[in-house]
């Protein structure tokens, strides 16, 4: 077998199309960045990034010249002020880089309003392809990735992001989230208020040296002394909800406490909202039950 050798490999200078290049940028490994992501901020006109001082860094790392070029900040903090100067580059013809700080554009940064209002006035938006911390938590997790959603950073506060797991936690796919390292033992105490059974993963530091993946229930993971002390930048992935079991009588028991001060039409939407159940099979329930017949 022959020994492995050096791959060649260059950084084009071709000349850019006119308009926004969304450049992803490694989430951990310097190395995990495209030749196009390399191309693009090599020969854009006017670079944009996230953190001004991590592009620079990664230009460096890849040998890439400023060549006098300024990297214009645009993050949550400046973007409205920092906007106008960006569209008047792309509406004058020039090729706009922007970077965020890690990962892809626009997953959880400012990016989108950027892309947005350029697409708005007719300027060509490029997607330059790369490193996710989302895409690569899900591959990682084991969990089904045919369908999954993304809902970025739960709330703050206790109360808000006990709801805010509540409500996305019924929805059927898997979900992805990112959350600040001191909070995950809270979010995964607040998850077993809702789920305690539901497959949970926590992926943290992902490409980087100290990568790890911890898997289990959200109670096994809640008791877990690891969660008291991560650091680093973390996932959190929960597993699709298992399918409801219910039987008639839970059925008839919701319709009851609603049927009191309800329409049968309003108690039949609810309890079907509530338990996940067709309106027409809770609606004829609730007629059988000596409701009136209502125009559906």
């Amino acid at each position: 077998m022959k020994p492995p050798q050096r791959l060649e490999a260059y950084v084009a200078a071709a000349h850019l199309d006119p308009g926004l290049y969304l450049v992803a940028t490694p989430i951990g490994t310097a190395r995990d960045i495209t030749l196009r992501a390399l191309d693009v901020l090599n020969s854009a006109d006017v670079l944009a990034a996230e953190d001004t001082r991590v592009m620079r860094h990664l230009m460096e790392i890849h040998g890439i010249p400023l060549r006098g070029r300024r990297v214009l900040p645009y993050h949550d903090h400046n973007a409205a002020r920092a906007r106008p100067a960006l569209m008047a580059a792309l509406a004058e013809g020039a090729s706009v880089a922007y970077a965020s700080d890690a990962g892809t554009p626009l997953v959880a940064d400012p990016g989108y309003r950027l892309a947005r209002d350029a697409a708005l006035a007719g300027v060509r938006v490029h997607a330059v392809p790369g490193a996710s911390a989302a895409l690569a938590a899900l591959s990682l997790s084991g969990l089904p990735s045919d369908r999954f959603l993304f809902a970025g950073f739960p709330p703050a506060t206790a109360s808000a992001r006990a709801a805010w797991l509540r409500q996305w936690s019924q929805v059927d796919a898997t979900l992805i989230l990112f959350e600040s390292p001191r909070r995950v033992n809270q979010t995964l105490r607040e998850l077993c208020e809702i789920d305690p059974n539901r497959v949970t993963v926590v992926a943290r530091e992902l490409t980087k040296k100290f990568e790890e993946v911890i898997r289990g229930t959200a109670q096994e993971l809640s008791e877990d002394p690891r969660m008291t002390g991560l650091k680093g930048e973390v996932v959190m992935l929960l597993d699709r909800p298992a399918a409801a079991v219910v039987d008639d009588e839970d059925i008839r028991k919701a319709l009851r406490q609603r049927l009191a001060d309800m329409s049968v039409k309003d108690a039949a939407k609810d309890v079907a909202r509530e338990l996940g159940l067709a309106r027409r099979d809770v609606y004829q329930m609730a007629l059988a039950m000596g409701g009136q017949a209502e125009d559906k």
